[in-house]
Formats: C-alpha cells, sequence, structure tokens
C-alpha cells in the first residue's frame, strides 16, 4: 500500500510540472517566441494539450468565460496543491505505517 501512495505522490508531482510546461509553453507561442509551424513545437504542444484537456473541461465548464484569460491552470494547481498538502501526508502515513 506504501508503494502505492508514493506513486500517487510522483503522478500528482507530474502532472503539476505538465501543467507549468504547458503555461510556459503558452505564454511562449502567445509572444511569437516560439510558433507552432515547427513541426516538434507542434506535436509537444499538442501531446501537452490532450493530456491536460481532461484536467480543465470540468473546470472550464463551470468558471465563467473571461476572454483569452484561461484560469483553469490555476485552479487545477491549487486543487493538486491541496491534495499534495492536505491529503498525501495522511494517506502516506496511514499507508507506510500499516
Amino acid at each position: 500500500m506504501c508503494a502505492i501512495a508514493q506513486i500517487i505522490q510522483i503522478l500528482l508531482t507530474a502532472i503539476w510540472w505538465i501543467i507549468i510546461i504547458q503555461a510556459i509553453m503558452s505564454w511562449l507561442i502567445a509572444f511569437n517566441v516560439i510558433n507552432t509551424y515547427n513541426d516538434f513545437v507542434r506535436s509537444v504542444w499538442v501531446a501537452l494539450d490532450r493530456m491536460t484537456a481532461p484536467l480543465y473541461r470540468p473546470i472550464r465548464r463551470i468558471m465563467p468565460d473571461l476572454g483569452a484569460l484561461d484560469l483553469s491552470p490555476l485552479v487545477v494547481l491549487l486543487a493538486l496543491t491541496i491534495i499534495d498538502r492536505v491529503f498525501m501526508p495522511r494517506l502516506l502515513v496511514s499507508a507506510c505505517l500499516v
């Protein structure tokens, strides 16, 4: 059970980094530092979008439309931080001490 809790911890950290990388990449694309005409950039962008779209979709349905400002990554990062700081220590303690 301890191994499963540690795997969940690693997955939460990986999702957190994927969202951060996607946010930075979106800024670089918006300011035309990198462009999506490059095959590598486009493939990375599409892969990141496919990984994060299922996380953002329910939040985008609930939150009001703010135009070009998308706060769903911020909400997901906040939820991940709460899960990581509140629930994971309890799960790790209960799973690894038994």
